[in-house]
């Protein structure tokens, strides 16, 4: 004890230097008397002066090539000391002192010289609405997952964020997007928000009755839309042309369905049909005669965050124009979040065999961006119906009639008996396994009066596919390529996407099916936590309990999307899932009460976790 004591005193120091201060100003306020106060010439393209530094440019090139990083995420993620102006100055003298050859080791100089620390733009931060003991917890009925869901809470408080004052003040000095309100991280290298990750954190976070940090959140990405005029990858200026799957209404849909404040929704219809109509303005292409959306990144260059790793696979290309075609379509996989995956190759054959140089995402119609879309647009006529805006309803509720049609006739696919993805060069569709095949059925984009007939069709699906024969959960897809959105990966999003589809069916078998799928992703993740006493990024299949690898970088843990999803199914199947290894919980839960209230809420997580390594094997 005399360890866990020195322990919890060094947390209670390190918590009392890092009490939050919030005094940013918010940079978007909901007026209850003005619903509409949005005008559609408020919205416009943002300047980041910082861009110049970590978007593109010679500089960029020459520290991102020099290979001074083990993670090129790292230099991009680094303050500047000097203004973009002075800095870029000092590179163009350094450049012809060094006769545009410098060494590495001189590269290294000016980069320790003119910037500073990655992450320094961020402190941690605890949120103030967190509280002990939420209600999901009591839903719990085994102790050894209980102990868990006190644990997921705890992580709240690890992977909360807060902008310091100065980003404010100096944005141009940094690569982060400023935004009024902390945030939650996803963890480990990914220090800033990320778009579609935090869907999952915010309902999460909902269900551990965190309902302002929720809403601050979503109200940082209703600034970002209104200054910059779409939500970028992630928080920083260097994603600045390329989205991910938009989730931002389905983020307002949770908070209002926790909550019931429809105001809200309300005043921020303006926002997200802005968001809506430029995937549709900027995003269409014609299949079968039909308008559908694509991923489809506006920048030029290799990713600033990946640049290295981008020129290098550009190599096989022999001119500058085919290069940049390289790039796009690494960046478009990048803004389906399913970066990478053979689900995005189209080789000579006209097959998913490959890497990463038969990239063709810009050439693939995906199922679940149309889908969200289709489901952007019924929440959108939902929150015009609250507000009494009958015009507007009927013309969202049209829209959202014409995606599903396409979806329909394009996607859907008889033989196969799902949806699948329609490939534009070959005119043909794409009989792979992606979860998000079937993710018609999570939002309804589909004739809900057919679900009999399709929920036979998809089981059959499921089974001639040997879905349910993963331990660990569903892949990704069936092939391994070495990629990390491929086999044996598995995904929390796109389990959530699979369980709550099939929940949605409404059949009996579906729903069995649904349950079965989700408690087994609850007991796994349990295993590895058990195993680990930590959360990850991806997961692995074919191991129960095994956590994901392979991609461009290492095992990530925290971790924001995994949490938010295994709360929402304690809360969900917490009454009925029972494991067998309840006595070392039991202790656990006893050493914790001896604690007192007092010491767990100030070591939290850190001691929680302290006392599951000891006590808990």
């Amino acid at each position: 004890m005399r360890n866990l004591n020195k322990f919890a005193l060094a947390i209670l120091c390190c918590c009392l230097a890092a009490l939050p201060q919030f005094g940013a100003r918010r940079l978007l306020e909901f007026s209850t008397e003005s619903p509409n106060a949005i005008a559609d010439d408020e919205f416009g393209t943002y300047n980041f002066t910082s861009c110049q530094i970590y978007c593109y440019g010679s500089l960029l090139d020459t520290v991102q090539m020099a290979k001074l990083f083990e993670d090129s995420k790292t230099f991009v993620d680094m303050k500047l000391l000097f203004s973009p102006q002075k800095t870029l100055e000092d590179f163009d003298a350094f450049m012809a002192a060094k006769n545009n050859t410098p060494s590495r080791d001189e590269i290294r100089e000016f980069v320790d010289a003119h910037f500073g620390a990655k992450g320094t733009e961020l402190d941690v931060w605890t949120p103030t609405d967190w509280i002990e003991h939420p209600g999901f917890i009591d839903l719990i009925h085994d102790p050894d997952l209980k102990q868990w869901g006190v644990d997921l809470n705890n992580i709240w408080k690890e992977l909360g964020r807060k902008m310091k004052d100065d980003v404010h003040k100096n944005p141009d000095y940094y690569s982060i997007i400023p935004v009024p309100n902390p945030v939650i991280v996803p963890g480990g290298r990914f220090i800033e928000f990320y778009y579609w990750d935090s869907y999952w954190i915010i309902r999460g976070l909902l269900h551990s009755e965190m309902y302002t940090t929720a809403r601050g959140m979503i109200e940082n990405f209703l600034s970002i839309v209104q200054r910059i005029g779409f939500i970028p990858n992630g928080g920083r200026v260097y994603y600045w042309g390329r989205s991910q799957p938009p989730l931002l209404t389905a983020m307002v849909k949770s908070y209002v369905d926790f909550t019931k404040d429809d105001l809200f929704a309300i005043n921020a219809l303006e926002i997200l049909e802005h968001e809506f109509e430029y995937f549709i303005n900027n995003n269409t292409v014609q299949a079968k005669g039909h308008n559908l959306v694509i991923y489809r990144d506006t920048s030029t260059g290799p990713r600033p965050e990946s640049y290295s790793e981008d020129v290098e696979t550009s190599q096989s290309f022999t001119t500058k124009e085919a290069k940049e075609d390289h790039y796009s379509e690494l960046k478009s996989a990048a803004e389906s979040g399913m970066d990478f995956s053979s689900r995005w190759f189209i080789n000579a054959n006209g097959t998913n065999e490959g890497n990463l140089t038969d990239a063709k995402t810009r050439s693939i119609v995906p199922v679940e961006l149309n889908a969200i879309l289709y489901w952007n647009a019924k929440m959108i006529a939902e929150f015009h119906s609250k507000a009494g805006n009958i015009e507007k309803m009927v013309e969202y509720e049209t829209k959202a009639q014409k995606i599903q049609e396409a979806i329909q006739a394009v996607l859907w696919n008889e033989e196969a008996g799902c949806w699948l993805d329609y490939d534009l060069i070959n005119e043909k569709p794409r009989n792979y396994f992606v979860p998000t095949n079937l993710s018609p059925l999570w939002v309804k984009a589909y004739n809900l009066s057919e679900s009999e007939k399709i929920s036979a069709s998809v089981l059959k699906y499921i089974e001639a596919n040997n879905l349910d024969s993963f331990p660990g959960g569903v892949p990704n897809t069936l092939y391994n390529t070495g990629e990390q959105w491929d086999l044996p990966n598995v995904w929390a999003p796109m389990q959530y996407i699979l369980v709550e589809g099939l929940d949605n069916l409404g059949t009996p078998e579906a729903k069995a099916l649904s349950q079965r799928w989700g408690q087994r992703w609850v007991k796994s993740n349990f295993e590895a936590y058990r195993e680990t006493l930590a959360m990850f990024e991806k997961y692995d299949a074919e191991n129960f309990g095994g956590h994901g690898g392979g991609g461009e970088y290492g095992v990530q843990t925290g971790f924001g999307w995994s949490n938010g999803v295994i709360i929402e199914w304690l809360a969900k199947y917490g009454r009925q899932i029972s494991l067998s290894n309840t006595g070392a919980a039991a202790r656990s839960c006893r050493l914790i009460t001896v604690l007192g209230a007092t010491a767990v809420a100030i070591v939290g997580a850190f001691a929680g976790r302290f006392i599951w390594r000891n006590w808990f094997k």
